[in-house]
């Protein structure tokens, strides 16, 4: 017998989204809402049975009402059953969002430290969960031996593997609880499926990202979980993600040429950040390059870290024979043709300078 599971965590609705302009973080706050209702149409299509859902859903114990009814849209839509414990940032209290929820027979959230379980003998399956109680919380899975069972054993637990305030688990304590998967909150990246001893378990990562520590794609994990196996998988599901690069001006004649050589289609939805470097002489105006372009993307930030060009040609007119083999590339430094071939020849000349000189050759 086999349970289909959706493990989701790490929504933090209701972000401020502060790297953003108010417009723009206003916009993200509604887009993350929206994602809910994308949530609660896959687990329909996709016949979920278990959706266990791992903490922090909310950025904090305060929220806005829109961020309210939507999830009480949410969870009130789902048919399947559902697993919620809470984290460090949507701990459980009486004040907190959730106590306000009206909560249908198949939402269940998990209240104490203490792990409780809910069987479940008509999927198959049981199970476990726990909650912080306050921002921080010491080890729930310590001393924590479910016992054999036939069943499915499922846990939902926000945790962090070799942390020291979160809840903080090893992967000896998580091979000794015998489960069949535990569903985990709290890194923002997803791990993708490990087994510790013969317990899988996995981090989603945060369903949305919310800056430039959590770039690449966010979404959850589906599939499902047998006695002793699982057949799971990460699904991306953020509209938007953030991302930056570095762009070398190093002998180039115009940032903004390179920039725009570089900026490829399909990012219009995205958050982006350039980090300028290389030896440049040239005008580096931040402020002129995000108008510019800021128009290709959601959200832009260009940083500048160019260092000025030092003089490679000054020697050009040496009568020997550095000058020589200056002089012959400098020729065709200015009849390159683009800024592809005049970075290749600017690149042999320093190499060529610095083993005429006895130097470390330069690297690009």
């Amino acid at each position: 017998m086999a349970v289909k599971i959706l493990h989701a965590a790490d929504f933090h609705l209701d972000s401020p989204f502060s790297s953003l302009s108010e417009e723009k973080a206003i916009q993200r706050r509604r887009e993350s809402r929206e994602l809910l209702t994308e949530l609660m149409d896959i687990a329909e299509k996709e016949s979920v049975q278990v959706m266990l859902l791992a903490g922090d859903l909310f950025d904090s114990g305060l929220s806005y009402r829109e961020t309210q009814e939507a999830m009480q849209a949410f969870l009130s839509g789902l048919k399947c059953e559902v697993f919620i414990a809470p984290g460090n940032h949507d701990y459980w209290s009486p004040r907190s969002p959730y106590a306000f929820l009206e909560l249908p027979e198949n939402v269940h959230i998990f209240r104490a430290q203490q792990p409780k379980c809910v069987e479940l003998p008509s999927l198959g399956c049981r199970v476990w969960g726990s909650a912080f109680t306050s921002p921080v919380s010491d080890d729930m899975l310590a001393d924590f031996h479910p016992g054999e069972t036939e069943l499915i054993d499922l846990m939902v637990l926000h945790a962090s593997i070799g942390g020291d305030r979160y809840c903080p688990i090893t992967e000896d304590e998580i091979a000794a609880t015998g489960l069949d998967y535990l569903a985990l909150g709290h890194v923002h990246a997803c791990s993708g499926i490990r087994k510790a001893g013969k317990v899988h378990y996995a981090y989603p990562g945060c369903l949305e990202a919310r800056g430039f520590d959590e770039c690449g794609e966010k979404g959850y994990i589906i599939g499902t979980v047998e006695k002793g196996k699982c057949s799971l998988a990460f699904r991306p599901l953020a509209h938007r993600l953030y991302s930056e690069r570095e762009i070398d001006l190093t002998g180039a004649l115009s940032a903004a040429d390179v920039i725009s050589a570089s900026v490829g289609e399909g990012e219009k939805d995205n958050i982006v950040r350039l980090t300028l470097k290389g030896e440049f002489s040239g005008k580096v105006d931040t402020d002129e390059l995000t108008h510019l372009f800021e128009d290709k993307f959601f959200s832009l930030r260009i940083k500048d870290r160019t260092v000025p060009a030092s003089d490679l040609w000054a020697g050009v007119d040496e009568d020997s024979l550095r000058g020589l083999f200056l002089s012959s590339l400098k020729a065709k430094f200015d009849a390159a043709a683009d800024e592809r071939e005049r970075r290749i020849i600017l690149s042999a000349a320093k190499y060529g300078v610095a083993a005429l000189d006895g130097r470390e050759a330069w690297q690009p």
